[in-house]
């Protein structure tokens, strides 16, 4: 019997042990908000620093709720200096009156019952911008302290809570003006829940709110970081709501047309709303969201945007003689190329679908998406000429390379069009098949590639060398990135394809490491792979399997004693530390190839010993907007980025 069967036999007899132990007594009944503080990842998906912010979302949801039907139109949210949080909306004020059902204050419900809210029963909100719907009582179950207050009908009521507890009954706290109206939250975040962090990152923070705004056009809502060492009062306020911020997402590219185009209507209680502009960009960046909620794994709305958006303009070309007769349509690829769009609907009842619950399924999104941008973007063709035509040409053009590509496209989807082992200088495989222990060294020059293949772990480790600084995806189109041979020896190898076509589960290895020199060319040729990878083989990123190699900076030799170092500061620690006699040997290293097979793989390559910087991305559109910025072809966003970092900059190697 194999140790893989013995394994499961165990695992079955325990599974069969617990199964018969599972009876009555093992129910528990979790009363009130137990369940939240014995569960929290159920509520907030995760107790790291991500569910720690979910708790001001939830709060601020609320808020948005209520301008959402019309009440409020200013959210003001505070980062107290002890790190608590206070969110305050000029909606109506949360009830205060008594609940039907629990015979308690409507306050008490919504604080301490999950699901109880006016967006449960259809008469409170038509709209709801909260993905779960159980906010306020989530909050407060994890929170050390919570307190209330609500301003309506001339009072102020106040209200105290701890870890999801009544600590201070309902009461009449002060007096206000009549026309006055508007609910305060005060929360501490439990450090027994979130055990990783509980501060909060003001850069997250903002970056969210900034996009609230956005999303609601008119709303005004400040954050205000009182911490030390905080950016202070922020206000963030679009009166173009989405046609801004597609605006704000093409401040770093040129744009084919200075205005934005924008779309709204309403059809079957659905509101849509649409913001688009093309730049002489190669890439798409298309965000969609349903109630405020992100939708990273689109849905409906977008399959019907997109449709719409093809359909449209193949057909005003070929009503326009734009095209033609024999020309194919155009795909909708082409027609994406280079747009930079939004499209974000308001639905009664969003029905959410896939793992992360961001993909939107409902089908009367598609259509009603469909309908909408069709009637208003063929409208706005026909009485923009000008703007159409640009518009068909660049499709034509991206057809035409897309077009070009096809025969290099075919060539890396076959083997034999790519010989690797028999290319001198190319990969060298591993002799694993198994992707989850296989890894792939992309390491520059030809030295630091022989090294490698000689010091490597030849079970689990493959070797492609490449050769000097690979092409600049951000400014190529797609033809000219295939004819590239590194990046097509790159793709072939990874056996993922690329682009639209990316198949995650396809890789060949688990881990894609770059391994290039510490200095700045390999700074630069580090951030050249990174741009290729986020921008045609991204999922490889958001799955994990991208990492970054750290080789030392310096070697010290004393005797029989070497040591490697990675910073200036750790080698004169070192030094220090160290006898006058032997005098000691230091070694810089300029360069990979500079190391032979068994330094590099002591140092940079060995599972136990080596030190490995995963690549994460965790705002994609902050990464969209720093690739395009470091990458693309506008010089003044990378000089002015250039300037306001260089002083963060200690040790520049040129």
């Amino acid at each position: 019997m194999t140790d893989q069967e013995k394994q499961a036999e165990i695992a079955e007899e325990l599974h069969e042990e617990k199964a018969k132990e599972y009876d009555a007594s093992q129910i528990q009944v979790l009363e009130g908000l137990e369940a939240v503080r014995k569960r929290p990842g159920m509520y907030i998906g995760t107790t790291a620093s991500q569910g720690l912010h979910h708790l001001v979302w939830e709060i601020i949801d609320n808020g948005i709720d209520e301008a959402l039907a019309g009440f409020a139109d200013e959210i003001n949210v505070v980062v107290e200096k002890d790190n608590s949080i206070t969110v305050r909306d000029n909606g109506r004020g949360i009830p205060v009156d008594i609940q039907e059902k629990t015979g308690r204050p409507a306050l008490e419900t919504v604080f301490t019952i999950l699901h109880a809210g006016g967006k449960f029963g259809g008469g409170g909100y038509k709209v709801s911008g909260g993905l779960h719907g159980v906010g306020a009582s989530v909050v407060n179950a994890l929170s050390t302290e919570l307190d209330v207050q609500v301003i309506r009908e001339g009072k102020i009521y106040g209200m105290a809570f701890a870890r999801g507890k009544v600590t201070k009954e309902m009461s009449v706290v002060g007096e206000a003006p009549e026309n006055e109206h508007a609910t305060i939250v005060h929360f501490v975040p439990d450090p027994d829940i979130f055990t990783e962090t509980t501060v909060y990152d003001i850069k997250i923070l903002t970056t969210r709110i900034r996009e609230l705004a956005f999303l609601n056009k008119g709303l005004k809502i400040t954050i205000d970081d009182k911490r030390d060492g905080g950016p202070g009062l922020q206000e963030f306020h679009y009166a173009g709501g989405i046609k801004h911020y597609v605006e704000f997402l093409n401040k770093n590219k040129d744009v084919i047309f200075p205005e934005p185009i924008y779309v709204e209507g309403e059809q079957k209680g659905i509101i849509v709303e649409v913001a688009l502009q093309y730049t002489d960009d190669y890439h798409s960046n298309l965000l969609t969201f349903t109630n405020n909620i992100h939708t990273y794994e689109g849905g409906t709305h977008e399959s019907g945007f997109k449709t719409a958006l093809t359909r449209v303009i193949n057909d005003y070309a070929r009503k326009n003689n734009l095209m033609k007769e024999n020309d194919a349509n155009l795909s909708g690829e082409d027609v994406r190329e280079g747009l930079t769009a939004v499209v974000s609907i308001k639905h009664p009842d969003p029905q959410f679908e896939g793992q992360t619950k961001t993909k939107l399924g409902n089908s009367d999104a598609r259509s009603v998406t469909d309908r909408t941008f069709s009637e208003h973007f063929t409208k706005f063709l026909m009485e923009n000429p000008k703007e159409a035509k640009i518009i068909v040409e660049k499709g034509l053009l991206a057809a035409r390379a897309r077009v070009a590509a096809k025969h290099a496209r075919e060539v890396t989807r076959k083997k034999s069009g790519l010989e690797i082992s028999n290319l001198p200088g190319k990969l060298a495989d591993n002799t694993s098949k198994d992707p989850a222990i296989s890894e792939l060294f992309i390491v520059e020059g030809d030295s630091a590639g022989g090294s490698a293949k000689q010091g490597r772990a030849r079970l689990t480790q493959a070797i492609l060398p490449i050769r000097g600084k690979i092409l600049n995806v951000e400014k190529a189109s797609l033809d000219k990135i295939l004819a590239n041979e590194e990046i097509r020896s790159l793709f072939t190898a990874m056996g993922t394809g690329f682009g639209g076509e990316f198949n995650v589960e396809k890789a060949n290895y688990h881990k894609l490491i770059i391994m290039t020199d510490a200095d700045v060319d390999g700074a630069h040729i580090r951030t050249l792979l990174l741009t290729l990878f986020y921008r045609y083989m991204r999922p490889l990123v958001e799955a994990g399997f991208v990492y970054i190699a750290q080789p030392p900076l310096y070697q010290i030799r004393q005797g029989k004693m070497i040591r490697y170092v990675d910073t200036e500061e750790e080698l004169e620690e070192i030094q220090g530390q160290l006898s006058p006699t032997p005098k000691p040997v230091i070694q810089r290293y300029k360069g990979l190839g500079e190391m032979d097979a068994s330094q590099l793989w002591e140092t940079t390559m060995d599972p136990d010993a080596r030190r490995l910087l995963r690549v994460n991305v965790e705002d994609a559109i902050e990464a969209n907007d720093v690739f395009n910025m470091l990458m693309g072809d506008r010089v003044e966003p990378r000089r002015e980025f250039i300037e306001n970092n260089a002083t963060y900059v200690e040790n520049l190697d040129i």
